[in-house]
């Protein structure tokens, strides 16, 4: 029946200007335009983000990805040169991690296991 997650998507203003943040601020790569929306490649992981151009973005009720660093403290300040939205660093049980914030106010985090 469902095999695997395709993709995931999130609501963005403007395709063009969040697909450059997108790479300019992660290291994203596009890997198709399309009407409307853009598929971006996050590192050499099958699970691509695809932002799609919406009128008004929610951000209030969002589901957010969580990305994966094994350097967290560089990843934080490397965010933080680039002049990225980002909140403190947390810590639970088991993982340290961050979230931080792109153009449209959408929540991403990062994480790092203990």
């Amino acid at each position: 029946m469902i095999e695997k997650i395709d993709t995931m998507c999130m609501g963005v203003k403007d395709v063009e200007k969040a697909s450059s943040w997108y790479e300019e601020k992660l290291g994203f790569t596009v890997s198709f335009k399309g009407e409307g929306y853009c598929v971006l490649s996050i590192g050499n992981h099958p699970v691509p983000l695809t932002i799609e151009e919406k009128e008004s973005v929610d951000t209030s009720n969002q589901n957010y990805p969580i990305f994966f660093t094994n350097h967290l403290d560089e990843t934080y300040e490397q965010l933080k040169e680039r002049k990225v939205n980002v909140d403190d660093k947390q810590r639970d049980q088991e993982n340290d991690y961050f979230d931080f914030y792109d153009l449209d106010g959408n929540r991403l985090q990062v994480c790092c296991y203990r």
